[in-house]
């Protein structure tokens, strides 16, 4: 395997190599369809830096700092070993969401919601095909991605809660912690804190203004595994990780924290290899009976996959390949 060696990059990550990929994606998620970042090689194995493209240098510093963490320093001790995760359904039709969550294996369901403005019949027909999916007593949880003022969050919260059969939690309906805690008085569903948690300066804040009841915690951008454990003592809530949207090399990372974590009372959010067609690595991490491991050590990507997703644009090789420079030069 040959890649880049990038300027600036080596003093802080040794003489490894970096390798920019190009992933397509099953189903538009996130507003995007192949999936882009950096794979990039260590003295303890290989790490990811794939921050999303509108985060600005200093966001994307810190996930840089996670890949540091992964492949020069490793990660603390679990406690456990291995997570219950959750499938995620995208912002697709009610047949594929049941399709979707009929064949995970999973007994909960993370689903989007408010794709765009007008997207509340289609979330609602999209919660009740994962409720017939799941049944019961399975779990659903949505995601609105902070896109809902309060007083949309409360009334679509209360119909899609209706819908669903009762959800688990609603996360991040409001962009604000203020907002946040406005709709957590307001409903009687569980509220999540993420972009409130993670793109805070003092997590704490959330719990402080009594904003949430769950803390979803992505080490990615948080700056790795120890700072995120540092996060969520400090948020003092109950926590759910999460991934960002990474192959199974970053996904590691985060599979690292939730079996570090010392309490985890509900499935994670690191099932979304399924989002993915295709990965770098043999096998993939994707789950078996609605469960995934902790890795210790960082997985190996796959020679014959690590060239068949090389990144074919090398302008945008030269973009990312750039990014990962500027960043380094601002890791915290």
């Amino acid at each position: 395997m040959r890649g880049a060696r990038v300027a600036g990059v080596s003093e802080v990550l040794g003489a490894g190599e970096a390798f920019v990929y190009a992933i397509p994606l099953r189903t538009r998620f996130r507003g995007i369809t192949v999936r882009e970042g950096v794979l990039i090689e260590g003295p303890l194995g290989w790490g990811e830096f794939c921050p999303f493209p509108e985060y600005d240098d200093r966001e994307a510093a810190n996930w840089l700092a996670t890949t540091v963490e992964q492949i020069t320093e490793g990660w603390p001790a679990p406690v456990r070993d291995r997570i219950p995760v959750n499938c995620t359904v995208p912002a697709v039709g009610p047949e594929r969401a049941h399709e979707i969550v009929a064949g995970s294996g999973c007994r909960t369901a993370k689903v989007k919601v408010a794709d765009h403005p007008a997207a509340l019949g289609e979330d609602l027909e999209r919660v009740a095909a994962v409720r017939d999916a799941l049944g019961p007593g399975g779990a659903i949880r949505v995601d609105a991605n902070a896109v809902w003022d309060v007083e949309t969050a409360v009334s679509h919260i209360e119909e899609i809660d209706r819908a669903a059969q009762g959800l688990e939690y609603v996360e991040q309906p409001c962009r604000t912690i203020e907002e946040l805690a406005e709709v957590r008085r307001r409903v009687d569903v569980r509220i999540a804190a993420d972009e409130s948690i993670r793109r805070a300066e003092d997590p704490l804040r959330v719990a402080v203004a009594g904003a949430a009841d769950v803390a979803v915690l992505k080490c990615t951008p948080l700056g790795g595994v120890r700072r995120a454990l540092r996060v969520a003592e400090a948020a003092g809530l109950p926590c759910v990780v999460s991934s960002a949207l990474e192959t199974s090399v970053g996904l590691a990372a985060q599979l690292a924290l939730a079996g570090a974590l010392p309490d985890l009372d509900f499935a994670c959010g690191l099932g979304t290899i399924r989002l993915f067609d295709g990965d770098v690595t043999t096998p993939s991490l994707l789950p078996t009976d609605g469960h995934l491991p902790v890795p210790t050590t960082p997985p190996q990507p796959n020679p014959e996959l690590l060239q068949r997703f090389r990144h074919p644009d090398p302008a945008r090789t030269r973009w990312w390949l750039d990014r990962l420079t500027r960043a380094s030069h601002l890791l915290p």
